[in-house]
């Protein structure tokens, strides 16, 4: 397996026309249909609550899309948010125990409500927005293709359909026409966003140390912090 470092620098020489070729070729346009902001369960229950700290729930299964620390701040700053409005520790790692939520992990999501929805997700006669639309972060900006590096995500499952370096996801808005200058906005967006997540990769585990402290530790680029985002 490739170092992040090698994979970081292949990121870095990544072709955006090439990236807009493949784009093209698989074919995109956003539906508005919501599917990449909302829980997978169908349904929500009036009972169901996010968990304040760890955002985690029995029921639904929440939402998850990956948020770099710097884009929290930015979220907060477009919004006057609090931490915990924006994000949630990853809830991959954790466990719940009688003490409460206990474990550590590794990445920050962005947070969810009571039905596991993206807490920034708004729906009217079944047509989909984000309020936060020009601060989205690049998760969202890009989805639903991904590029095929070691170090870098597969979100919302495995790829449906690949081009190159460039994986789609599953979305309803694949296969439609897609305009050259909207491939390469989108194209540019996702190479911005490999070479985002291999730099974090890269920087939690140069600043990871273990801890035994008592529940959620979340350890990202900048170090260890608890939930609200407050350093360890």
């Amino acid at each position: 397996m490739d170092s992040l470092e090698t994979e970081l620098d292949r990121a870095r020489e990544l072709d955006v026309a090439e990236l807009a070729d493949a784009i093209e070729t698989i074919g995109f346009e956003c539906t508005r249909c919501g599917a990449c902001c909302k829980s997978e369960d169908a349904g929500c229950g009036d009972d169901t609550a996010a968990d304040g700290d760890t955002g985690e729930s029995d029921e639904p299964d929440p939402h998850t899309a990956t948020v770099f620390p710097d884009e929290i701040r930015r979220l907060q700053d477009a919004g006057d948010y609090d931490f915990r409005d924006v994000a949630r520790p990853m809830p991959y790692g954790l466990e719940e125990t009688p003490e409460g939520t206990q474990g550590e992990t590794f990445e920050w999501a962005l947070q969810t409500d009571a039905c596991g929805d993206c807490t920034f997700y708004d729906e009217t006669d079944g047509v989909g927005a984000c309020t936060v639309h020009g601060d989205r972060p690049l998760i969202c900006k890009t989805y639903p293709f991904s590029v095929a590096l070691g170090g870098t995500s597969q979100p919302m499952g495995e790829a449906v359909d690949t081009e190159g370096m460039v994986r789609a996801h599953e979305c309803e808005g694949l296969g439609r026409d897609i305009s050259r200058a909207d491939a390469e906005e989108l194209a540019a967006a996702l190479k911005e966003r490999a070479i985002r997540e291999l730099r974090e990769a890269i920087g939690v585990r140069e600043n990871y140390e273990p801890t035994d402290a008592d529940g959620v530790v979340v350890h990202d680029s900048e170090g260890q912090k608890r939930p609200d985002g407050s350093e360890l």
